[in-house]
């Protein structure tokens, strides 16, 4: 049986990857902030569920994962969904600020905290959702890209220091474009995904241990295409959303 702690699994694709892998029969730690949330999930399957409420942005985060962790019986797979994310070309200070605070020191928070769980318990499984944003900088959302490409790289970072310290612990890193979340809320988007289908791939992509994957195929053309574009070219388009 699979034991996997989720980060995150109180809305959007956490809470849809939660639901299928309880549906697998997996055992599932249930972390986030909204209570009532981690309630629902633990009334589908209490035999199989245990949650812990966890913000990602305080310092003692990595003891909560650890106790919850515990209570499943171990940890094969942590699987890190926090995030959020706002279109903000009026650059406020404070949406970038926050959007730094859980992208990017949470991130590095839980994801390193989960390194050295099973840097001391022998092997194991890190996944993370990035985004499709971080492949180059959108002007529309600096921070949310900016810190969507640092996860990108950071999970590249770890995955070579544990090659260097001949650990067993393997890595995805799950791009993908928009989805129809409370993430995405109040704005149209185009491409948009349904969260269903799109968490299906995800658990695919974690039960076949994937390296990378980017969701859908349009979106992996997309990003393909990004990646062609000259610096001077990226600069005058008029991309105004972020994914």
């Amino acid at each position: 049986m699979k034991r996997i702690v989720i980060v995150g699994a109180t809305s959007g694709l956490g809470f849809e990857v939660a639901k299928l892998c309880i549906g697998a029969g997996w055992r599932v730690g249930a972390a986030g902030r909204d209570t009532e949330a981690l309630a629902r999930l633990k009334a589908l399957a209490p035999e199989l569920v245990e949650t812990e409420p966890i913000d990602v942005t305080h310092v003692e985060a990595p003891q909560r994962l650890a106790a919850l962790a515990e209570r499943i019986g171990g940890m094969d797979i942590y699987f890190h969904t926090s995030g959020i994310g706002k279109r903000n070309t009026e650059l406020r200070p404070d949406i970038e600020l926050a959007t730094l605070r859980t992208n990017g020191e949470g991130f590095v928070r839980m994801v390193t905290a989960a390194f050295g769980w099973f840097r001391n318990h022998g092997s194991g499984h890190i996944a993370i959702i990035s985004s499709v944003a971080g492949t180059r900088g959108l002007g529309s959302a600096p921070a949310y890209s900016a810190t969507k490409r640092m996860q990108n790289t950071y999970i590249d970072a770890l995955a070579q220091l544990a090659r260097m310290e001949r650990l067993p612990i393997r890595f995805t890193d799950i791009r993908p474009g928009f989805v129809a979340t409370p993430l995405l809320a109040g704005d149209d988007y185009p491409l948009l995904m349904q969260p269903e289908p799109v968490a299906r791939r995800i658990f695919q992509a974690l039960r076949h241990r994937r390296r990378c994957i980017v969701i859908d195929r349009r979106y992996a053309v997309l990003v393909f295409l990004w990646r062609l574009i000259p610096a001077w070219l990226w600069e005058r388009l008029p991309v105004r959303k972020g994914a």
